[in-house]
């Protein structure tokens, strides 16, 4: 799909640079001409000649380069491969790099062309947790996001300080796709409005207690993500998880059940398609208490918790649906296939997600999934592991392809 397509790949200064070699050799296989840009310091983690022989070409590296390959021509060679380019990803972005982008510095050759920059912008962030946290970076991220810049937001986990948190490079996999989404997909979803809901909700006991899950979210914003880069309008309503709102996105929090169907059916009217991906509650208890709930209060041997039926979101919503893509998920431990062909059917849907928490690569918070598409037509399309950002794509494919 990345055939004949021209990428600048930045390269900034951090431990992470290393991935950028599995990234140049991946978009090279997809058929992609690279061109590699380095920091002066990015050379310290990962030697030019290692990218020049993946990419093919002369990594550029000095202010002044004196040879460079390509197109580009001497002191000009930062506008040649501007005017080239179809895209410029800098991955790994430090917090360094994304400074310099936002407010225009170009001391070395890599900021250089981003300044004279034609074609889209695309950046991945990576650094240690609090140098990403720091208000200057998010500010810095602001401002990118404000003119347009793509951004690929870091993972959690354990980084080379040995902290854990936000700031890994994702994987180079997660990478490619990324920029295959931008360039072959990128008007896809043009003019289209989508609606997607993600995270779980929280049904309060008392003040202090909730009836919720596990959900973690990730499944639902990565498909914001990927829609909005699609080109479509998207309106993310998230249940209450840590997670950062995707470029391009609009967001609404809610924490109940309630408040997710007054912000999904408010919104549903000028929606072309909505993915429900939000694990809602489907009890609440049925009368939350105005102060904590003392353990002395309760019954000697216990506390019994009247729960009651939450709204059925999705099958409103498959009652009210005209020329509307619905699109809902099933999460089942036994008898899926079945159990989702029924809720297909019961609720009026275009397309059920199935899969299964129990199965290996598809647990609650896990950066994969593992997914059956079962479609109105009768089709059912079984997938093996893949990242949750790969199954993203292949929701937002579907979804396309049954937009008017």
């Amino acid at each position: 799909m990345l055939s004949g397509k021209h990428i600048l790949l930045g390269v900034s200064g951090g431990i992470a640079a290393y991935k950028s070699a599995l990234i140049v050799r991946e978009l090279i296989k997809a058929g992609a001409e690279v061109q590699v840009i380095m920091t002066p310091a990015a050379t310290q983690f990962i030697t030019p000649l290692t990218l020049g022989t993946l990419s093919k070409r002369d990594v550029i590296f000095e202010m002044f380069p004196q040879n460079p390959s390509g197109t580009a021509r001497g002191w000009t060679a930062h506008i040649d491969l501007a005017l080239w380019a179809d895209l410029m990803v800098v991955a790994p972005a430090t917090a360094d790099l994304l400074a310099k982008a936002a407010h225009g510095l170009a001391d070395t050759f890599l900021t250089a062309t981003l300044l004279a920059l034609r074609c889209p912008l695309a950046v991945a962030p990576s650094m240690d947790v609090d140098m990403y946290h720091h208000a200057a970076t998010q500010e810095n991220l602001r401002i990118l996001r404000s003119r347009g810049v793509h951004v690929l937001e870091p993972e959690s986990g354990e980084l080379a300080s040995g902290l854990v948190g936000e700031g890994r490079l994702p994987e180079p996999a997660t990478i490619v796709a990324w920029i295959d989404a931008l360039l072959t997909n990128g008007g896809q979803l043009a003019g289209k409005t989508i609606i997607v809901t993600a995270g779980p909700t929280q049904e309060p006991i008392d003040p202090v207690r909730y009836v919720g899950n596990r959900s973690s979210g990730k499944m639902g914003f990565a498909i914001a993500e990927l829609a909005a880069r699609r080109g479509a309008k998207v309106i993310l309503i998230a249940g209450p998880v840590p997670r950062p709102t995707p470029s391009g996105v609009e967001r609404i929090d809610v924490s109940t059940a309630a408040e997710m169907e007054s912000a999904v059916l408010s919104r549903f009217p000028a929606a072309d398609a909505v993915i429900m991906s939000a694990a809602v509650a489907d009890f609440r208890p049925a009368e939350p208490k105005s102060s904590k709930i003392k353990r002395d209060e309760s019954a000697k041997d216990g506390f019994t918790l009247h729960l009651v039926k939450n709204p059925d979101i999705l099958k409103k919503l498959g009652e009210m649906k005209k020329k509307h893509v619905l699109v809902g998920f099933a999460l089942e431990t036994d008898n899926g296939t079945s159990h989702a062909r029924a809720k297909l059917a019961s609720k009026n849907l275009d397309l059920i997600v199935l899969n299964n928490p129990l199965t290996d690569g598809a647990a609650f918070g896990s950066e994969t999934n593992v997914v059956t598409l079962l479609s109105r037509d009768g089709k059912v399309k079984e997938f093996p592991k893949l990242l949750k950002t790969e199954v993203a794509g292949l929701i937002l494919d579907e979804t396309a392809a049954l937009l008017p």
